[in-house]
């Protein structure tokens, strides 16, 4: 079986493999066998895990001249490392690779499995129902009958001539480019198996008492909005709470108010009342379902869902993964006694990409000269040239409205809503920011366009969305598109730089990362990573370099979110108020039984 002449026929040797295990949530993966095929040769690995632990390496070459090719790979290459095997040099990931290859098109899943690939392209793969029977009995772990061993094998290896089929029929669509993101899952890897340091004693005194606290915090900081029923959200309220607040509030084409999460965090952004109840309400959703994925030892893992949308990013569980939860539970975060954190954050950095590739030399300068919101306004007209953050706080949202704003597609009709001033209002603030960024809004509209008129818009390093004549192209996401997919390329280098610079990643957050190391060193720690954003951002952005900043976390504080502390440290009040009262309680139960 050969591949044709492409970029892939330069290899010397091409693995396909795949694992079974077992993975409990939160902790590290147990490996059950291996299967392992060579492309051309049809050389066949079969070990079960009894002989893979005993081995210092995998039983195939790995090195810069053979391909590693696997569906998901994170997964597999977690397995590597809990075997004390090296990672393989060059990685095709055929799950990115399929993403990429459809991503856009209407119908498919947002994390297709190998299964959903194969349909795609005409294939055949083993039934779903003899699959889910299959890994149900890889889920429930060991002792596996001689039987039991036998059929994981097969159904393993099932998977690997499946995958087998796949390259052949993907093989004429993908380029070079693919490489980087098999890099990248070995940086996903790294970051699932490192995880989170969590203070677990909070944790389960949380969740023993989520009930109570919950029930508080509707009593306490519900009743001043009026839009719950016990502890339910109801919409109806809301639309009066919207009512009489004079809240120009999007409305979903059946006319009812628009309730998602995304919309509450856009209206945050001008209106601070939204941003405390959005807060509180997902603070009331997530304690009532609370379940972070911890594992024994203290560190919070989960799957990070890498490539999962549409922009490329990372889709990690929001109820699994630490920074899912409301900004108040990420106080969760604690260091381990000698251990330090470092949360690495690029800030303003949608600013700096739109106006590197819309080549906007006005806007990279707002950028460049440290608050891009502040320079901006200086340079729309609307903040004097000595103005400050503190002097001109109103000029400074709207500035930074209309730019995210004008970023997403905004009318000035919304804009103005969002401002609480008349349309006009909104309609000269677009105007001058168009007049002050012309080579943006020309860049913006010709990405609009080439979408509209059915172009695939993609990253300079080949992540693309597709024009499906079947979905009607959205302008806002065609316009957001390649700036987001671009920080999410910016996002994937970093790690993968850092991952391989041997800095201990804990986990990936949009712009940002968090990073550990011992306490004496953990400035070095966050340096470095810093160092990894600039070259990542001078690869994606053609020379030009992103700043970040640092925020440094040592044992025994914990990581503090600053629009989340406050109903932390009140959840914190409320959960000694209701142990107290549970002691006091049980010794009067005691007394009493005494008497």
């Amino acid at each position: 079986m050969t591949l044709g002449t492409n970029w892939l026929d330069h290899y010397r040797e091409i693995w396909l493999a795949d694992f079974e295990y077992r993975q409990p949530d939160g902790d590290k993966p147990e490996p059950h066998c291996i299967v392992a095929i060579e492309h051309r040769t049809d050389r066949t690995v079969r070990l079960w895990s009894d002989d893979l632990f005993s081995m210092p390496s995998p039983p195939f070459p790995i090195g810069d001249d053979v391909l590693f090719v696997a569906f998901f790979a994170s997964a597999d290459l977690n397995c590597f490392r809990v075997l004390g095997w090296p990672m393989p040099q060059r990685i095709l990931d055929l799950y990115a690779e399929f993403k990429n290859h459809t991503n856009g098109y209407y119908g498919l899943s947002e994390k297709p499995n190998l299964l959903i690939a194969l349909q795609y392209f005409g294939l055949s793969g083993i039934e779903a129902v003899e699959k889910k029977s299959m890994r149900d009995i890889a889920i429930r772990g060991g002792p596996f009958t001689e039987q039991e061993k036998q059929d994981l094998l097969e159904y393993c290896e099932s998977d690997v001539i499946a995958l087998r089929q796949l390259l052949t029929v993907m093989s004429p669509h993908l380029e070079p480019q693919a490489l980087l993101r098999g890099r990248y899952m070995v940086a996903v890897s790294s970051m699932e198996m490192t995880g989170t340091p969590i203070d677990v004693v909070t944790y389960r005194r949380l969740v023993k008492h989520r009930e109570p606290i919950r029930k508080i915090l509707v009593e306490r900081d519900g009743a001043q909005y009026g839009v719950f029923e016990g502890d339910t959200f109801k919409l109806d309220r809301f639309e009066r709470w919207v009512e009489q607040k004079g809240l120009p509030w999007p409305r979903l084409e059946s006319g009812r108010l628009d309730a998602k999460d995304e919309t509450f965090k856009l209206m945050s952004v001008a209106y601070p009342e939204v941003s405390k109840l959005r807060e509180l309400r997902k603070l009331l959703s997530k304690l009532k379902t609370l379940h972070l994925t911890i594992g024994g030892d203290g560190r919070n893992r989960c799957m990070l869902s890498p490539f999962g949308t549409k922009t490329g990013r990372n889709a990690p569980s929001t109820t699994k993964f630490i920074f899912g939860l409301p900004k108040a539970l990420r106080c969760l975060i604690k260091p381990t006694e000698g251990q330090a954190i470092a949360y690495i954050d690029c800030a303003q950095q949608e600013f700096a990409i739109a106006g590197v590739l819309s080549e906007d030399e006005t806007m990279k300068a707002a950028y460049e000269a440290g608050d891009a919101y502040l320079m901006s306004g200086k340079q729309l007209g609307i903040i004097p040239p000595d103005g400050t953050k503190e002097s001109h706080p109103r000029e400074r949202s709207q500035v930074k409205l209309c730019t995210l704003g004008a970023q997403y597609g905004m009318g000035s009709v919304s804009l103005a809503r969002q401002l609480k001033e008349p349309e006009i209002v909104g309609r000269q603030l677009l105007q001058l920011h168009r007049e002050t960024y012309p080579k943006f809004w020309k860049w913006s509209n010709e990405t609009s366009n080439l979408g509209l008129l059915g172009c695939s818009l993609s990253t300079v390093y080949g992540w693309r969305y597709h024009y499906d004549p079947k979905v009607k192209p959205n302008p806002r996401t065609l316009i957001n598109f390649p700036i987001q997919a671009a920080g999410a390329e910016i996002l994937r280098f970093a790690c993968s730089l850092a991952t391989e610079r041997g800095i201990m990643v804990c986990c990936p957050i949009h712009d940002a990362v968090v990073v550990e190391g011992p306490v004496e060193s953990i400035n070095d720690v966050a340096a470095a990573t810093q160092e990894c954003f600039v070259k990542a951002a001078r690869d994606v952005l053609d020379g030009f370099e992103l700043r970040s900043e640092a925020k440094i976390v040592k044992y025994p504080d914990r990581f503090e979110d600053e629009d989340g502390i406050e109903t932390w440290n009140e959840i914190m009040q409320l959960l000694d108020e209701i142990e107290t009262e549970e002691v006091f309680l049980g010794q009067k139960g005691i007394e009493g039984n005494t008497i």
